[in-house]
Formats: structure tokens, C-alpha cells, sequence
């Protein structure tokens, strides 16, 4: 299949920032951001961050530019901001406290952070956090909800606690089926549902689950859930609660908005491995694991170069976990793919980057896409698998290059 490009139309309104970089550029098919999107995607500053992509203040949701994805590692002050519910708490650490209980365990506890710091294992581990909706701004046709690009992710390391540690510690019943969380954070109406959301037992017993309370060596950022956060790794950042104040194990599956209504996902339609039975229907099925995906991260739209000069085109990829096999890189529109050369390995969890060179001698524009491929034989679709919420957009993403 050939790949065609267009240039981004979001670039277009927003080019002299310099910094969108070249992974907002469109999809296959795509009509591009909708006007709304254009006027709201504007460089604003949040405390403690570098300016990030505002798609919405309140709550707030920022994403990051492509650029700042171009470090293996994303740094704290770069990485994006996604919340659901817009009071949200500057937590004093003094009074702050995580409840672990439900009717699924048998000796429920509250722990400061000094004790989970110090009181159980600590663990650390590089994983990638993707929000479901990443890229939904770029769906076609146009789906409601926050439109993100390409940076609603970053990959960072995480230390914390093991999940399973402390529900040992709560007497977990083999009767649970269901590892509820809820955060510190509320709705600014009574109307609003509170943001709660549940895993299956058995992920959460899985010894890389975390509740986090270190980023990158540093205390979580606050916009990034300080004091502690839930970390799923391999899973998409739905379940990441932010500012947790509460793990409960349940005997019957958690009923919430959350849970019941939204991140749900056509049943049988995405290549998902990891399901979440507890939480199915008759036609719908939780998001779960993040699919295999790739994202050109130094390069942008409609970018010049000489001929005879060598382009490094450089990205990141990344999946579920099963382990990525291959990234390769299109020069001439998908009609032929070249093997990428992968960077270090920082675990099955991590995004990995990789960079493919070449040296065009032609003048003229040159097509440049990447494509992911992981253990498992999954591979990047070249056309988007629509759904209504505009989840699991891992669509390979073309570059227009200007030879000269």
C-alpha cells in the first residue's frame, strides 16, 4: 500500500512556535484537527512545566510536543497533564493518607507515605503511560472528547511499592475479583461522577503494578499525581489513578460511570490480548493494554533538506509489553520498509527509541513513515479502526520531507 501525506493543518496555524513537531502531521485519510481543536492548541505553562499543548484548562489536559518525545526518558517537567475532574487538591503530605480495604480483604489499613516508602520494597521500572485517547483529535470522522495529537504519553521511570505487597498486608480473599481506586481529586458539580476505577485481581497482583511515589528519581510531580499514583504498566493510563487516597478489594465487579460507560471499546474489534472479564458486555469491552506503536519524534512536516545530504530520521516505539520485534521506515510512500536500528532495551514496559539514516539524491518530496511491529505478530495498522470514543489510534503516522 503507498502512504500518502498531507500537511498538518494544525502546523499550518501554529508553525511559527517551532514546536509541534513532526508527529502532528496527519494519518492516512485524515481531514485533519477540527477548527475547535486549532483555536485551543496553544503553548501554555502549567507550575513546574515546560509549555505544553492546552487542550483544556479545566480540567486540565495538556499534551506534550513531539519534540519533547524525542529523549527515550521523558522528563517530569515535560511530560503531559491528563485529569478527568477539575478540583484537584494540593495535597499535604503530613495529613495525607492511602486506605487500603473493601469487602474483599480482611485486615484493612491506612498507610502514611513515609511508611509505604519505607515499610515495603521498593521497585523501579521504566514504563511507558498512554492515555487511551491519545491521538483522537486526529479521527476521522471527528469524535467528541479532548483531542489530543500525538503527545498525550511520555515514558518515565517509576519507583514504588508493589500493588500485591500491600494487599497481602490487607488479607486479600481469593473471593476478589476487582482492585478498585479512587484519587484525591473531585467533580466541581454535585452532577459529576466521581472518577473511580477498577483492575482485575490479577493484574494487580502482578509483581510490575506499582503505587508509585518517585518519577525519574524525583517526587511525583504534582500535576502528575503527587503524593502517589497507581502504575499499570503495559496498560493504558485510565487505570494510573492520580493522588490515590483509596485501594479496595472488591467481591463483585466496581459499577461506576468510569467503568461501566466510558473507555469501553467495540467487542472483538482491536487486537487486544490482555481482556478484562469482569467488566465485559455483550458488545463492549474495556480498553486494557496499549497497542504496538511508533512515532517519528526529530523531524517535522514539510522539513528541508539538500540532496546528497544524509536525514536521520529518529522516534520512539513501544506496546503492551510483549516486547517490540522490528520499527521499520518507508522513504518512497510505503511502497518498500527498511529495518530501523533500536536503542537500548529499558525493559519490555519501556518505549525504545530507534533511528534509520538515509541519503536522498533526488530533489522533490520524500515520504517518510515508521512502522512498529512486537512479539506477538502485531503490527501498526495503516488504517485507523474507528470507534466512537476515538480510543487505540496506533494509525502509522507519515512525514513530507522537501528535498532541494
Amino acid at each position: 500500500m503507498v502512504i500518502r501525506t498531507r500537511r498538518s493543518l494544525l502546523q499550518t496555524a501554529l508553525g511559527g512556535l517551532g514546536l509541534l513537531g513532526a508527529g502532528l502531521s496527519g494519518p492516512l485519510a485524515r481531514a485533519g484537527l477540527p477548527a475547535g481543536t486549532l483555536a485551543s492548541a496553544v503553548l501554555d505553562a502549567l507550575a513546574g512545566k515546560r509549555p505544553l499543548l492546552k487542550r483544556s484548562y479545566r480540567p486540565p489536559n495538556y499534551e506534550s510536543p513531539v519534540s519533547y518525545l524525542n529523549e527515550v526518558i521523558t522528563p517530569n517537567d515535560r511530560f503531559f497533564v491528563r485529569w478527568h475532574l477539575a478540583d484537584i487538591p494540593t495535597i499535604d503530605v503530613a495529613s495525607w493518607r492511602l486506605s487500603i480495604g473493601g469487602d474483599g480483604a480482611s485486615r484493612p489499613f491506612e498507610l502514611t507515605l513515609a511508611q509505604l516508602q519505607h515499610e515495603f520494597e521498593p521497585v523501579e521500572l521504566t514504563a511507558v503511560c498512554q492515555c487511551a485517547g491519545n491521538r483522537r483529535g486526529l479521527s476521522d470522522p471527528h469524535v467528541p472528547g479532548v483531542q489530543w495529537g500525538n503527545g498525550a504519553m511520555g515514558n518515565a521511570r517509576w519507583k514504588g511499592a508493589r500493588l500485591k505487597d500491600l494487599l497481602a498486608r490487607a488479607g486479600l480473599a481469593k473471593e476478589a475479583v476487582e482492585i478498585a481506586f479512587n484519587g484525591a481529586d473531585g467533580p466541581v458539580l454535585e452532577a459529576t461522577p466521581d472518577f473511580t476505577k477498577s483492575i482485575p485481581a490479577w493484574k494487580a497482583l502482578d509483581e510490575n503494578t506499582l503505587v508509585a511515589y518517585e518519577m525519574n528519581g524525583e517526587p511525583l510531580p504534582h500535576w502528575n499525581g503527587y503524593p502517589a499514583r497507581i502504575i499499570v504498566p503495559g496498560w493504558t493510563a485510565t487505570y494510573w489513578m492520580k493522588q490515590v487516597v483509596s485501594i479496595r478489594a472488591l467481591a463483585q465487579p466496581l459499577s461506576s460511570f468510569w467503568m461501566n460507560t466510558a473507555y469501553r471499546i467495540p467487542k472483538g474489534k482491536f487486537p487486544v490480548v490482555d481482556r478484562f472479564l469482569s467488566q465485559e458486555s455483550e458488545t463492549t469491552t474495556p480498553v486494557t493494554e496499549i497497542l504496538v506503536n511508533s512515532l517519528i519524534t526529530n523531524l517535522e512536516e514539510g522539513q528541508r533538506f539538500r540532496a546528497g545530504s544524509a536525514i536521520v530520521v529518529q522516534g520512539l516505539a513501544w506496546d503492551g509489553g510483549a516486547g517490540l520485534r522490528r520499527v521499520e521506515v518507508s522513504i518512497d510512500g510505503g511502497r518498500s520498509w527498511q529495518s530501523a536500528q533500536f536503542g537500548a532495551d529499558l525493559g519490555r514496559y519501556s518505549a525504545r527509541a530507534w533511528q534509520y539514516a538515509f541519503t536522498p539524491r533526488a530533489r522533490g518530496r520524500v515520504a517518510v513513515a515508521a512502522r512498529a511491529s512486537n512479539a506477538q505478530g502485531a503490527t501498526q495498522t495503516e488504517q485507523l479502526i474507528f470507534n466512537p470514543a476515538g480510543y487505540y489510534n496506533n494509525v502509522i503516522q507519515p512525514i513530507s520531507l522537501e528535498v532541494t
